[in-house]
Formats: C-alpha cells, sequence, structure tokens
C-alpha cells in the first residue's frame, strides 16, 4: 500500500478548518489523510464576542466544538504547538512529534497586552473572549462618566469591529436611558478611520459613528496607560473604563521557526505558499502586501478563502494535476449599526488599478445575513 498524504493543519480557525473540509469534501481518506491541532477545542466567528458584550449572547451558545471534525474523518488534536520544523517536516507539540507531507499554517495573530506598560492593570481587552462578560457588567453598572474604545496597534484582527462595539455600547447605554451622561471617546493611530477600506469607506464610517455623538480622534499613537489616564505621543486623555484593542503579534513558535521576524508575521503572495515546499500559511498569521503599501485585512472571510486557496492547490497535487489558482482577494464584513440593521463592506483587494471598496446602506436584512453567515459556516465545518 501506498502511504496515504498527510496534511497537517495548525490552527482551527477560519482558514483552517474551510481549508480542512475543502480538502475532505475532494478526497477520502484513502486518498488523504488531514489532521487539525489547535490548543483549544473551540471555534467561534469572532463577531459573537460582541453580541456576548451586549447581553444578546453567552460565550457557551457562540461556540462550535472542534471535536466533531472527526465525524468527518478529520482528526482533531487539543495541544500546544512547541515546534516547526521545515526542513525534516515535523510538528513538536507537547505530547507528540506529527509528520506532515503538506503543512497548513493558520495560527492566526496573537493578542500583545504586555507590549503597552499599564494596559492590563488599568484596562479591558475587548478582544479577550475571557474579559467580554466583564466588560458587559461593566457596561450594565455605569451610570456617567467616560468610555475610551482604543486601537493600540496596526494592523488588528476584523478591521471594522472596533467600530461596532462603540456603535453596539451606544445602543446598551441608550436602551438604559443614560447616553445622554455618558461620552464615548474612540482613538486611533491611524490618520483615517478604516486604512485598509480607503478615504471614500472610512469618511462614511466616520459619518455614521459621529451621528451617535461618538467622538473619533485620529493619529493618536499610544505609548502607555496610567490609572483612567491614557498617555499617547503628542497628547492625553482621562476615561473611566477603556476598552482595548491590544497590538498584535504572531504566535512565538513562528519567529522562533524563522517563518517571520518580529513583531511582522509571515508574508506571502496570492498563492499562500512559503518559502519551503509543501508549507503554507494563510490568514491573520500572514502578511499579504497589496499596491500602495496596503495588505489584505485581518478577518476570517480572508482567511477562508486562502484556506480554500491552498487545499485546492493540494488537491491538485495529490492528484498530480498541473494547475493551481491563486486566491482572488474577494471578500466582505459586516459592520452593525446598533439600531438592529447592519452595512456591509465589500472588498475587492485585487482589482485594478488599485483595491476596490465600499459600503452598504444599513438594512435589517443585511443583519439577518450576519446571523446566517454564522450559523452557516457552524454547520458546514463543523
Amino acid at each position: 500500500m501506498t502511504n496515504i498524504p498527510h496534511v497537517v493543519i495548525l490552527g482551527g480557525g477560519f482558514g483552517g478548518l474551510s481549508a480542512a473540509n475543502e480538502l475532505r469534501n475532494s478526497l477520502q481518506s484513502s486518498q488523504v489523510k488531514i489532521t487539525v491541532i489547535d490548543k483549544k477545542d473551540w471555534f467561534m466567528v469572532g463577531f459573537a464576542k460582541l453580541w456576548i458584550i451586549n447581553g444578546t449572547r453567552t460565550f457557551e451558545n457562540s461556540i462550535g466544538s472542534l471535536n466533531e471534525l472527526s465525524k468527518k474523518e478529520i482528526d482533531f488534536i487539543k495541544d500546544e504547538i512547541l515546534s516547526i520544523n521545515l526542513k525534516n517536516k515535523n510538528v513538536k507539540t507537547k505530547s507528540q512529534n506529527i509528520s506532515f507531507d503538506f503543512l497548513i499554517i493558520s495560527m492566526g495573530a496573537v493578542l500583545a497586552p504586555q507590549k503597552i506598560p499599564g494596559l492590563q492593570e488599568n484596562g479591558f481587552n475587548l478582544y479577550d473572549h475571557k474579559q467580554l462578560s466583564k466588560i458587559h457588567d461593566r457596561l450594565e453598572k455605569m451610570k456617567s462618566g467616560k468610555i475610551a474604545i482604543t486601537i493600540m496597534g496596526m494592523p488588528y484582527k476584523c478591521p471594522p469591529a472596533p467600530f461596532e462595539a462603540s456603535l453596539l455600547i451606544d445602543s446598551m447605554l441608550r436602551k438604559r436611558g443614560i447616553r445622554d451622561s455618558v461620552q464615548i471617546d474612540f482613538y486611533s493611530p491611524a490618520p483615517i478611520t478604516l486604512p485598509a477600506a480607503g478615504p471614500e469607506v472610512s469618511k462614511q464610517i466616520l459619518e455614521m459613528v459621529n451621528s451617535e455623538k461618538i467622538v473619533f480622534h485620529n493619529s493618536s499613537k499610544i505609548k502607555s496607560v496610567e490609572s483612567k489616564k491614557l498617555i499617547f505621543e503628542n497628547s492625553e486623555a482621562d476615561f473611566d473604563l477603556l476598552l482595548a484593542i491590544p497590538p498584535h503579534i504572531a504566535p512565538k513558535v513562528i519567529y522562533d521557526s524563522g517563518l517571520a521576524k518580529e513583531p511582522g508575521f509571515i508574508p506571502i503572495d496570492r498563492d499562500c505558499k512559503t518559502p519551503f515546499e509543501n508549507i503554507f500559511a494563510v490568514g491573520d498569521v500572514t502578511s499579504l502586501t497589496v499596491a500602495e503599501n496596503m495588505a489584505v485585512p485581518k478577518a476570517g472571510i480572508f482567511a477562508e478563502g486562502e484556506g480554500i486557496t491552498v487545499a485546492k492547490n493540494i488537491i491538485s497535487k495529490i492528484q498530480s494535476k498541473e494547475e493551481s489558482i491563486l486566491f482572488d482577494g474577494k471578500g466582505g464584513c459586516f459592520i452593525e449599526s446598533g439600531r438592529d440593521t447592519a452595512s456591509v463592506i465589500e472588498v475587492d483587494m485585487f482589482s485594478n488599478p488599485k483595491p476596490s471598496t465600499s459600503l452598504t446602506e444599513a438594512t435589517s436584512d443585511n443583519l439577518s445575513k450576519k446571523v446566517e453567515f454564522e450559523k452557516e459556516r457552524m454547520s458546514k465545518w463543523l
């Protein structure tokens, strides 16, 4: 019997799950062995975090179990990845050594609040699932004061999410009848709201937050956080509640293996290949530069597209076919308004002559589509 090629996938997020499912839907278990490794055994669509903050969801109701993968003859190992040996083609976890023929690295970005002095003692991490219910409780108890939502590093995951958070928090406070007693300030190191979406969409998002009396402060580069005080490079600001989007870095094992230099990400092209044969990287752990110093945003929809691209190319190789495809760079992100509607930011990163983005109007239909998007991924992948 010939050896069955082994595809090992590091990470059970959008990129990893889309790749694993694409492979298994095209090839039977006699044609390819698939193993997904992740240190947690659950998957969650990132935007559900905002629903936990505003109290319409619980964590338990927002996750799917990665152990369900075994039903599809996809092996799942819950373990921590300690090292990746690119030359000898094996991955070392805490409990075992796993050799591979193909490797897909989709480990995501790591939140690094420790990079901002004083942040962990004085603020909340808006993206940390362990802090969501605490944030919810603080918002529920608040009667007056200042909320600061602060982006502390670029690039960060799901670019519209912090703006959505500000709109949903505005809505929570409005429903409690205390919105007029609370000031919401939004600080970003960027000159415009969403650099990845370009000036036009950025202006529309600015208008969206301004219309709810949320004040956007651009070019605010954070240095440190003190008790109830933000210290920026050129100014200071006070707050009663700080919700931060901390800097993002790649997992340590990526730097150790030499795939990326700190504090950056794995550089890829549209084929998602690394310089090492049959080793690919997708999603938030990567940096895919487009025209004019723009990079593909760190968002699940792009990780999904890259995961499918890589899976199709691995299938071609296993079937000894010549053809290969490139990631198309198309995707969309929802942005909820806090008024039971949502807009969609539609993106085509590789349109000529430059990336194109547009923002649809806010409708209740788009909000239903957002809920459907999550349901669909959960049922299709797990």
